[in-house]
């Protein structure tokens, strides 16, 4: 289990101002404190179908590499304990407080040549699997009025940076992040990053990205390979018009890597009882920061229709420029055909999606959900030369949260993808199993 000195050092000094003051400017602190056990247990599957087809993967990207033509499968099962805790405010002009963090990850089976799903796990390097993982963090927090400064372990949820937590452990970040909602209807967030910790990791290391590696023009560019960075400078802000509309710009760098700025748009609208028609519209224009030769245009939609307990969406994804998206490895970028595996946003692709979801409450089971989706890619660029590529994914969640009894708030999901791509992970079909279940403890 590896401990970050800054965060130590932060919350350990914020502890130690907070406790320092009189008795009566501590009782929010401690009065208002929440702290939570999630017991979160993973299993994940993956069936390599082009193991032995001898198709292989036409053009990798920088994320990973094609799964060895003599490997059938992966195959990893975990237990994860995530244990959260957020103090109050101290009274006074400047409140003052602490959030911490303690996250394991014990290893329950991995091996007999199934082992490095790449996505739950760590390795050491040897190339083993440790029995059990972790990480601790904190940060301090002031707070002025309604505006919060965060300073230590990060978790920010934004167009440009959104950590990510759909596997064991989550993502988590080092850095200074602002947030203030002294303006009605306006939220606000600004801060600087430093170093992350991925979701099968215990160390906190320079940020990477994640970017289809296809350039269709590099004679203009001096670094073609920057893609590492200890700086990612960001500012957030949207507004809510009304109880329809919500817009938003949003910026992001990377130092010496790209730069980014979106723009976003939800407008939601009420049809009748039990029915809204809602549009979600984003685009994103990403550039090159000293020249590392990154070059993208994206826009993305989702249009759906809710009626009753039923949803049904149609999405469209279209990338243009020298490469496809790029945004920090690991993170959830901010596209409507971002899903389970694949992010459709290779050079060139284009991309459109079908979702429908029901909740099983309209037939008297609540806490049952589904979700299916497909999305189909094309016109991938693949090099100088060659074909345009395809790609295509299906993906199928089933949840259920008990409602009642000893099990009361236990939830679990399965989630069923099939990929066919020819870039990346070419031909893979994909299982996960998610149990879960949080404890509040204060």
């Amino acid at each position: 289990m590896k401990y970050s000195p800054l965060a130590r050092s932060i919350s350990l000094g914020t502890l130690a101002v907070a406790l320092s003051l009189p008795i009566a400017a501590q009782a929010a602190f401690i009065e208002d404190s929440k702290a939570s056990l999630e017991l979160r247990n993973f299993y994940m599957n993956r069936d390599f179908r082009n193991s032995n087809d001898g198709t292989g993967v036409k053009n990798p990207t920088v994320t990973g590499k094609a799964p060895a033509e003599s490997r059938s499968k992966s195959e990893e099962w975990a237990q994860g304990f995530l244990l959260r805790y957020e103090s109050g405010f101290t009274e006074g002009t400047v409140g003052v407080g602490v959030d911490a963090y303690g996250f394991t990850g014990l290893k329950l089976d991995s091996g007999g040549g199934t082992s490095e799903t790449g996505l739950l796990l760590p390795r050491d390097n040897k190339g083993d699997v440790p029995s059990s993982y972790g990480e601790l963090g904190a940060a301090a927090k002031f707070r002025i009025s309604e505006t919060t400064l965060r300073a230590g372990t990060l978790m920010p949820k934004l167009p440009v940076v959104s950590a990510g937590d759909s596997r064991l452990l989550p993502q988590t970040f080092q850095g200074v992040q602002l947030t203030s909602l002294d303006v009605s209807n306006l939220t606000l967030n600004a801060g600087q990053l430093e170093r992350d910790n991925q979701r099968n990791s215990t160390n906190n290391e320079a940020m990477a990205i994640s970017l289809h590696n296809g350039k269709r023009d590099t004679s203009k560019y001096s670094k073609s390979n920057a893609n590492v960075s200890n700086k990612f400078d960001f500012f957030s802000g949207s507004y809510k018009w009304n109880d329809q509309l919500t817009t938003g710009y949003h910026f992001g760098k990377l130092d010496g890597v790209y730069k980014q700025h979106i723009v976003n748009g939800v407008f939601t609208l009420p049809i009748a009882e039990g029915q809204s028609l809602k549009a979600d519209l984003r685009y994103a224009k990403t550039s090159d920061d000293e020249s590392s030769g990154i070059d993208n245009k994206a826009i993305s939609g989702m249009l759906t229709y809710q009626l009753g307990y039923n949803s049904f969406g149609l999405g469209y994804q279209k990338m243009s420029g020298d490469t496809g998206y790029a945004y920090l490895l690991l993170t959830d970028p901010h596209l409507v055909n971002y899903i389970q595996v694949r992010d459709f946003a290779a050079t060139d692709e284009k991309s459109w999606q079908a979702r429908y979801d029901y909740n099983f409450a309209g037939l008297g089971i609540p806490g049952l959900n589904l979700m299916t989706r497909y999305v189909k890619g094309s016109n991938i660029y693949m090099g100088a030369g060659q074909s345009r590529g395809n790609e295509w994914e299906r993906d199928t969640d089933i949840g259920y949260v008990f409602q009642e009894g000893p099990l009361k708030n236990l939830g679990v999901k399965w989630r069923n993808s099939t990929v066919r791509s020819d870039i990346s992970v070419g031909k893979v079909d994909e299982n996960r199993l998610i149990v879960s279940y949080t404890i509040p403890l204060l």
